[in-house]
């Protein structure tokens, strides 16, 4: 059974800093944020934050802004070799990338004390830099877990494998803080065991390609590991994960909450799927002492029970050490670890190339010692006056939001007292975590980068366990701080901004304020957001699953979240291939409310700083600025195979309908640009979306 990492994604919502100021006394007391008014010389991008020669101004502003906006940019900038889509937050990534890296270096060249972060950091680096020692080697360190599935006899057999962390299955088990009583944690159960991304990939048509290559990939697998008759087998374990994928919830339905919260104690988890043994896997675990198992999608899980009974030991014997092999291939000889990468870099998402490995060591370390690096990272690289803006920011949203809930007309009294309250408890997290991860327990040699990453995974698996017995950590985060990403947790009401990024074209303190607001300040008003959107409004301001909804806003909501819906369900970014606005539904809620917010905190910063009036630049008003700004932050090409991989398993919307998506349904971008109905983004007043 490979565990679950559990946070935002595993419930499909998306992830000590004081709590917000109080509704009571915040829209008088909490300043404006001290971003400046006007540009420096020493703006990161262009004069003011804005890169002005990757625009188009051929394109209409009204006809399709994204372009407007970053035109030039997308036609004369190319995806890198070893990418699948490239965009600003790539740009960041790399850029610290190579700040980490530097560190990763430094640490490593150091004459470090056995057992040190240092030396831990060094021969994690070190162990996968030697690829000498790992094609010597070849398949004999993965022999003894694939000897265990070699011995499999009975069925019972495989099931006491399946209750490992080191093995596929056709389930997953992860631990999470307990949707009905944060406090505490409980266990996750959720469907699992397939190679491919998703059910799709086995049931559109459109997919075959993918499936046939996949069933080479197998085939492939066997015969570099050396064992008989690997077409044979390859057919039998795709049969066998087509069975599977029949059965499992679409990614939509698998986001609902509402349909995915399915408390049950063990003794109903194990009824429900006898032949899985959950009552002897869960105590092999560790996991036995919960008084109720939050099981995501049932009919999958007893499916899987069925199928397990009805496919042969040697099958699942194949399908185990296929999948062994397969997810442990970047440890393994060159020849494997070419071959996954064409199946899942170059087949799946297009890649051409597969990245330099020294650079593909810097993200496992970053990755599996990320606080370690993390914190060398945010001294050199977060300056405190960084963080101190970014306060002052999320302040100036959350008020901004506040202020907008409180006039929200389609929102009764009963339900907006309880929207205010669990505004007023969110929980922002700026740059990095107030506590670091200890490594201590962690054993790391310089020549056995396969042993590394088997102790790096029990590592992480037992301090989970340890956690279940304990009260919720509200202090861990998500992920190390030099990350290019933000995020919202539904069950903890946290967002949380790492130092990665909070740098240009996100977050510039020497830009034109207006660049600020429409940038960070709206991924900031997005992440708030996710607190409000189709499932974050399921939760409480604790943390806990509530219905804190009269039957009449809710409705109202429901009402403008289907012509949202509809709206994203009409894109078209691959001929044939359209967004489903029903998955991607909380991003899509989070960017449109995200940029209401936002502009809502900006207006208020200039009524602070300004007398409401923003300095007009380079023929750009204030809110042309602030749109351009939000327009930027999502240029971003893909490549085909990773667009339509996206369509299937990512809940954001393609890059460029997270621009014209969502600002023709804001009436100030018409005004600020004197779009008409004339133009083609124009939806009549009556058509657009405001929710928040």
């Amino acid at each position: 059974m490979k565990k679950l990492l559990l946070s935002t994604a595993v419930l499909a919502l998306t992830a000590a800093c004081q709590p917000a100021t109080s509704t009571d006394t915040a829209a008088t007391e909490t300043p404006a944020a001290s971003t400046p008014a006007a540009a420096t010389a020493s703006a990161a991008i262009g004069d003011w934050g804005f890169d002005i020669s990757g625009m188009d101004t051929s394109y209409v502003a009204g006809d399709d802004f994204y372009r407007y906006a970053n035109g030039t940019w997308l036609d004369t900038t190319e995806i890198p070799s070893d990418r699948s889509n490239y965009g600003m937050f790539t740009e960041l990534a790399i850029e610290a990338e190579e700040q980490v890296q530097a560190i990763i270096l430094e640490l490593a060249a150091m004459d470090a004390a056995d057992g040190s972060i240092e030396q831990k950091v060094g021969d994690l680096y070190g162990s996968w830099m030697d690829t000498a020692t790992i094609d010597q080697l070849g398949l004999a360190p993965a022999q003894p877990y694939l000897d265990e599935i070699a011995a499999a006899e009975t069925h019972a057999d495989i099931n006491a494998l399946f209750a490992t962390i080191h093995h596929q299955s056709p389930y997953g088990v992860g631990i999470i803080p307990d949707p009905a009583d944060t406090t505490r944690y409980t266990v996750f159960v959720g469907q699992g065991g397939l190679g491919l991304p998703d059910r799709d990939y086995y049931l559109e048509e459109d997919n075959q390609g993918a499936r046939d290559a996949y069933l080479a990939f197998i085939a492939q697998i066997f015969d570099l590991a050396g064992i008989e008759d690997g077409t044979g087998k390859a057919q039998a374990i795709f049969d066998l994960e087509m069975r599977i994928a029949e059965s499992h919830w679409t990614q939509a339905d698998s986001r609902n909450i509402q349909m995915i919260y399915n408390p049950m104690p063990l003794d109903q988890l194990s009824a429900l799927a006898p032949q899985l043994s959950f009552q002897a896997g869960m105590e092999q675990l560790g996991l036995d002492g919960v008084a109720t198992y939050l099981v995501a999608q049932p009919s999958a899980i007893e499916a899987a029970g069925t199928i397990f009974e009805e496919t042969p030991v040697d099958v699942w014997k194949d399908y185990m050490t296929f999948h062994y092999i397969r997810s442990n291939a970047g440890a393994l000889p060159e020849a494997f670890d070419a071959a996954n990468f064409a199946m899942f870099g170059t087949t799946l998402n297009g890649i051409e190339e597969q990245r330099p490995r020294d650079r593909r060591g810097v993200n496992l370390v970053g990755g599996q010692l990320g606080e370690a690096v993390g914190q060398v990272y945010v001294d050199r690289h977060f300056p405190p006056e960084s963080k101190t803006a970014m306060e002052a920011l999320v302040a100036n949203l959350i008020v901004a939001f506040e202020g907008r809930l409180a006039a929200l007309e389609w929102m009764d009294e009963e339900t907006r007292a309880n929207a205010l309250q669990k505004l007023s408890t969110f929980e922002p997290r700026i740059g990095y975590p107030d506590e670091w991860q200890d490594y201590s327990a962690l054993e790391v040699r310089a020549d056995d980068l396969f042993g590394n990453l088997v102790r790096l995974t029990e590592f992480q698996w037992n301090e989970q366990v340890a956690d279940l017995s304990g009260p919720v950590d509200r202090s861990a985060w998500p992920y190390p701080p030099q990350t290019v990403n933000a995020s919202y947790n539904p069950l903890m009401n946290q967002i949380t901004f790492p130092a990665g990024i909070l740098q240009a074209p996100f977050f510039d303190p020497n830009a034109d304020a207006a660049i600020n607001y429409g940038a960070i300040g709206a991924v900031i008003g997005h992440e708030i957001g996710h607190g409000f959107d189709d499932q974050g409004r399921r939760f409480d301001y604790d943390g806990s699953i509530r219905d804190w909804w009269t039957v009449e806003t809710n409705e109202r909501f429901e009402e403008r979240a289907d012509i949202l819906e509809a709206q994203y369900d009409g894109y078209e970014p691959i001929e044939g291939s359209f967004v489903n606005g029903e998955f991607t539904m909380g991003e899509n809620i989070g960017d449109l409310g995200g940029l209401q917010m936002a502009y809502t905190a900006y207006q208020r910063h200039l009524d602070a700083c300004c007398d409401g009036e923003a300095p007009v630049i380079d023929g750009f008003t204030g809110e042309q600025r602030f749109f351009l700004a939000w327009a930027q932050v999502w240029r971003r090409l893909y490549r085909e195979e990773n667009l339509r991989n996206r369509l299937t398993t990512d809940p954001h919307s393609p890059a460029q309908y997270r621009t014209n998506g969502v600002v023709r349904n804001l009436d100030v971008w018409y005004e600020a640009f004197g779009v008409t109905e004339d133009n083609d983004l124009y939806l009549p007043p009556e058509e657009r979306v405001s929710i928040w």
